[in-house]
């Protein structure tokens, strides 16, 4: 199975922004392969509002698509941290993916 690193928004409504990328994980579950979703593991150790915790979390973000095979970009905004994300995979070689909403709503179960 590939593994894919979710790419989606984490800043302004962060519960919100957690939950849909919880739903992004389940339909890329859906497609069959294994979602690696770190702001939805981090925040629950690390404050994304003090700049120390919030630049390690993008660090472990960071080693953890470097061992993706795949980069799922969700969501109608891109911020500055998805920026460095899909930035990175760019450099690294690791295939993007853009998801429209449009998809996961008539691909995921009721």
């Amino acid at each position: 199975m590939k593994f894919v690193y979710i790419c989606s928004p984490l800043h302004g409504d962060i519960k919100n922004n957690i939950r849909k990328a919880d739903e992004y994980c389940v339909y890329a579950l859906h497609q069959g392969v294994i979602p690696l979703a770190p702001h939805t593991i981090f925040t629950r150790y690390l404050d994304d509002n003090i700049p120390e915790q919030r630049q390690r979390g993008l660090q472990i973000g960071t080693e953890l698509l470097r061992r993706c095979d795949e980069l799922w970009v969700f969501g109608k905004t891109v911020s500055p941290g998805m920026t460095s994300e899909i930035n990175t995979a760019q450099v690294l070689k690791i295939p993007i993916r853009c998801i429209p909403e449009t998809e996961i709503q008539t691909e995921l179960p009721p």
